[in-house]
């Protein structure tokens, strides 16, 4: 009733309002990374209103360029749906929305979407969201008419415009620094940045000269009579960062089980990227992290794809959210449904992977077998969920996905039980591969995907640009265990693992571990050169 007695307003009116209100509340994350920068003291606290300012101006312009008669309601109530959700996020993980997150969050599944799920984020949603798009839809907006409309859109793009620049040049000295010295802290503008990383994606995913599926290494092949055959299980760990790694000196021993094992341990390994969306189809092409493209990888066979055409039986088992496309091609099963996992209580556990394997390994009685175990493994922000009450050594621990409720202690207790899980969990493997020693040359190599920030400078989980991410989140643990058959000089290779390496390697690693010969085998890039 209240709307319906407002006089109409002009679309400009409406666009300025919500601009404002996504500068004042929805910016929380942008102006603390600009306050830790420039301290609100002396003539810092004018610049960093002034950046407000600024902000508002550049929002306008792209609201008005974008909003038409016909689409300004839509697009407004879906912009803000959606800002409130970006602004939850940034606020409460310091995250930041560019096109490797885009491409997580449109690739993320029902079960860690719900992990996500927490009050505070209905109250953004509410707040930010809802009851400004309720707003939007019911007040009425005035009729203009073309002409009317572009001269109309002319004016507001010029002040808007004219503002900005002449407060960029009121204050030359802090924008020069700020434009050249702290490019990072632009990532935190909402919904300014996303909107970019959006366009930025759709250009990726749309604008590009790829199609079907280009195949490499065409020559591929085990030479007849190679003995004994390869029985290999590759595990994919997930968000799990160097320094909480038993094995790596950290002050907990999490790694007890691997410890009592002849394993291989690299201590300076290093991801692909920072987001499972990466990672997983990195690691698993031919391009390495400089070469990689993500639309270059989807339409290019990978690893998987080679040692296929090879003769290699090849299972992908996946408790995570997918392959990611990697194993599109392959035998692949999904682990995260009771129909199929028989470990499963609150959730299914990664121990439900091994359960069934003898059985394919025995109808495969011909050519080697690399078996691709996907783990859940540290996945979080519930990272209790993770392992069940025999892990929980290690407490208080933190009990809700709403990590800023937790102090660090609870959610490094949490994290730290999930490894200890999967340090059990990669033993039990190990036990399966030692069972099978007598028929196979047996080896197993572990390596997470990513790593993972714990609250470490306000920021948490993973995702965060590669060039400026923290250490924890490109940091990764790896491993490698070999059965008795395997013809290996482990001295030579435990030296070779003090070095730099990273998940570059993998493509010519599993060549190595499956004698495949290609004129694409590069030796220096095989983490078991050293110790042929």
């Amino acid at each position: 009733m209240l709307f319906s007695l407002l006089k109409p307003i002009k679309a400009r009116t409406a666009v300025i309002a919500v601009a404002l209100l996504w500068v004042i509340f929805a910016n929380g994350a942008f102006f603390k990374h600009v306050s830790d920068v420039y301290p609100l003291a002396g003539g810092n606290i004018f610049f960093v209103l002034s950046l407000g300012i600024v902000l508002l101006s550049v929002t306008v312009i792209v609201l008005t360029l974008l909003t038409w008669r016909h689409t300004l309601k839509p697009l407004l109530i879906m912009l803000l749906l959606i800002t409130s959700q970006v602004a939850y996020f940034m606020d409460l993980y310091d995250v930041v929305i560019d096109s490797h997150m885009i491409q997580n969050l449109l690739e993320t599944n029902i079960k860690e979407s719900a992990d996500l799920l927490s009050f505070k984020q209905v109250i953004y949603f509410v707040l930010l969201g809802f009851i400004p798009s309720v707003i939007v839809y019911r007040i009425k907006i005035a009729r203009m008419m073309f002409k009317e409309t572009l001269i109309d859109k002319a004016k507001v793009i010029a002040i808007a415009l004219s503002i900005a620049l002449i407060i960029i040049f009121s204050f030359s000295k802090y924008y020069t620094s700020f434009f050249r010295e702290h490019k990072p802290l632009r990532y935190y503008a909402n919904p300014a940045y996303y909107l970019y990383s959006l366009g930025h994606y759709a250009q990726e995913t749309f604008s590009h000269p790829y199609s079907g599926i280009a195949p490499i290494a065409e020559d591929a092949k085990i030479l007849p009579g190679d003995q004994p055959r390869k029985l290999i299980v590759l595990v994919v760990g997930e968000a799990v960062r160097w320094d909480h790694f038993g094995l790596n000196n950290y002050e907990r021993d999490t790694t007890p089980m691997l410890r009592k094992e002849d394993i291989i341990n690299f201590t300076q390994f290093t991801s692909c990227g920072t987001e499972t969306a990466v990672s997983v189809p990195c690691m698993f092409s031919s391009f390495g992290r400089d070469g990689y493209d993500k639309e270059k990888a989807k339409h290019t066979e990978n690893i998987l794809d080679v040692l296929k055409r090879a003769g290699v039986n090849i299972l992908w088992r996946d408790n995570n959210s997918d392959s990611k496309g990697v194993a599109d091609r392959i035998t692949y099963e999904d682990y995260q449904s009771p129909k199929t996992n028989t470990i499963c209580d609150e959730e299914c556990r990664d121990e439900g992977m091994l359960v069934g394997l003898q059985e394919y390994i025995n109808t495969h009685p011909k050519g080697d077998i690399l078996i691709v175990l996907h783990q859940m493994g540290n996945h979080g922000p519930a990272y209790y969920k993770r392992y069940t009450k025999a892990f929980e050594k290690y407490t208080p621990v933190c009990k809700t996905n709403q990590l800023e409720q937790c102090s660090k202690e609870e959610i490094t207790n949490a994290y730290d039980n999930t490894i200890l899980n999967t340090d059990t969990f990669l033993t039990q493997v190990i036990s399966f591969l030692k069972g099978n020693d007598e028929h196979f040359a047996t080896g197993m190599f572990y390596l997470s995907d990513h790593g993972e920030s714990l609250g470490e400078n306000g920021l948490y989980l993973h995702g965060f640009p590669y060039a400026i991410a923290p250490e924890a989140q490109k940091h990764v643990p790896a491993v490698m265990w070999f059965g008795k058959q395997f013809k290996i000089d482990k001295a030579k290779m435990a030296s070779s693992a003090k070095e730099p390496h990273s998940q570059d390697e993998l493509f010519h690693t599993l060549l190595g571990y499956l004698d495949v010969n290609t004129t694409v085998y590069r030796p220096e890039l095989d983490l078991l050169h050293a110790g042929h």
